[in-house]
């Protein structure tokens, strides 16, 4: 990786692209330091001070903007909303499927209504959380009426828009997937903070055999993480496609031999975002909206949801939530791939070219075997998320620790740095080859 970054800034194209994306970095940590106007700052952090696993998810992927309440606290989340509903409506109207296939005019036209669907829904997420607050008492009261909840509003809808153009400029003028790399950032502006709060709790005061073995143990099962992630991010099922021999002219072509590569994580973090926010919304939108909380049997069922309370020696009953959480993961990974990822196509495609799988009729059944593999992928995947998801929570819930990063985090870090220290090295490549061709 170092090797990588080094070769890269002896290109003066790639040293002017990784500083321009460091300048984006740097104005989007600016921008969360910048506090809502209209908000009662002192106030809204009072809510953090006893808050849970609720808010601290969404806290941890805002970097820290969500609960200093700054203009970008609503992050690039509705830019992902709006591609992932833009890519359901796909399936459902054809005419946005058609549109997706036509080239460049068809993908700036997709580019340009995910642009406006964004804006719609950070105005109402804007326009709910604003509605919240003042129901709360966490707004600044104006001579002006309904002045505070204007500004919110204002506020919150221009920071995600700036986000967004942010997101892109890095995608068209910098390194990597400018929206992808701009959450990772948020993501990794929280871990010193979280060190910092494993050191007091299990290091600080203690004798030095005690925190040096914690120390370790700690160590250990980020590595051990992060190298799982790693595998479970790279893993593939590498399917053999024999192509048949043409005819052109006097010319015998084709024969050749591939592979259709198929990851084992086929849906990325998507699973684990969408059943993490499942499960927190309702108990996110309680503390906002309702001070004095939920009582009684809802209540029981909220606590269950919260993965705070999960692998607690003292209410293992909540524990239920962690298996519903697994059972999410496991769903919304199937759901993911089946919109994304099209056997059908790829067989119709092979079909077109000559090409079929050795021991497989091509056409349906080519459909068949492709879909019965990756149904076993697809579920192989979603249990290296679950696993991946779950071992921080139940570091958590049986040593008592309090961090907000998670599973979520460390496979949206390590997905977003191995894909962009990938297309430094295509560039590298491309830019050696043109030099070869021009010599």
């Amino acid at each position: 990786m170092f090797q990588t970054l080094r070769d890269a800034f002896k290109i003066k194209d790639l040293r002017r692209r990784i500083g321009f994306t460091f300048i984006m970095l740097i104005v989007v940590r600016l921008g969360s330091l910048l506090p809502v106007p209209g908000i009662n700052g002192s106030a809204f952090a009072s809510l953090f001070e006893n808050s849970d696993s609720a808010l601290n998810f969404f806290d941890s992927i805002t970097g820290g903007s969500f609960s200093a309440m700054s203009v970008f606290a609503l992050n690039i989340t509705p830019y992902i909303t709006s591609s992932i509903i833009m890519q359901l409506l796909t399936i459902a109207f054809p005419k946005l499927e058609e549109m997706q296939r036509d080239g460049e005019q068809g993908r700036k036209k997709m580019t340009q209504i995910t642009r406006y669907l964004t804006i719609a829904l950070a105005l109402g997420e804007s326009i709910a959380m604003a509605i919240g607050f003042g129901r709360s008492g966490y707004l600044v009261s104006y001579s002006v009426p309904y002045i505070n909840y204007v500004l919110v509003v204002a506020s919150l809808t221009a920071g995600s828009a700036v986000l967004m153009w942010i997101g892109e400029r890095i995608t068209e003028k910098g390194i990597g997937n400018g929206i992808s790399i701009v959450l990772t950032i948020n993501i990794i502006s929280r871990i010193p903070a979280d060190l910092t709060k494993l050191y007091e709790q299990y290091m600080a005061g203690k004798t030095i055999p005690k925190a040096t073995l914690a120390a370790i143990i700690i160590a250990a099962i980020i590595i051990a993480l992060v190298v799982f992630v790693v595998i479970l991010q790279s893993a593939e099922r590498r399917i053999p496609v024999q192509y048949s021999n043409k005819i052109q002219g006097r010319r015998q072509v084709g024969g050749n031999s591939s592979v259709i590569p198929m990851k084992v994580n086929t849906a990325g973090v998507i699973p684990v975002i969408f059943a993490q926010s499942l499960l927190q919304t309702p108990i996110m939108l309680v503390q906002l909206f309702d001070k004095d909380g939920v009582q009684g049997f809802w209540g029981k069922i909220l606590n269950g949801m919260n993965q705070s309370n999960w692998f607690s020696p003292s209410n293992w009953i909540y524990t239920i939530g962690a298996l519903v959480y697994v059972l999410l993961i496991i769903g919304f990974a199937y759901f993911y791939t089946e919109i994304t990822f099209n056997p059908l196509e790829i067989a119709e495609n092979l079909k077109r070219s000559g090409g079929f799988i050795p021991g497989i009729r091509p056409g349906k059944p080519t459909s068949d075997y492709l879909t019965a593999i990756l149904r076993h992928v697809i579920f192989i995947g979603a249990i290296g998320l679950s696993i991946v998801a779950l071992l921080p929570i139940i570091f958590n819930g049986l040593l008592g620790a309090s961090v907000s990063f998670g599973g979520t985090s460390i496979i949206i870090i390590v997905g977003v740095i191995v894909e962009t220290l990938k297309q430094v090295e295509s560039q590298m490549m491309v830019r050696n080859y043109k030099g070869f061709l021009n010599d």
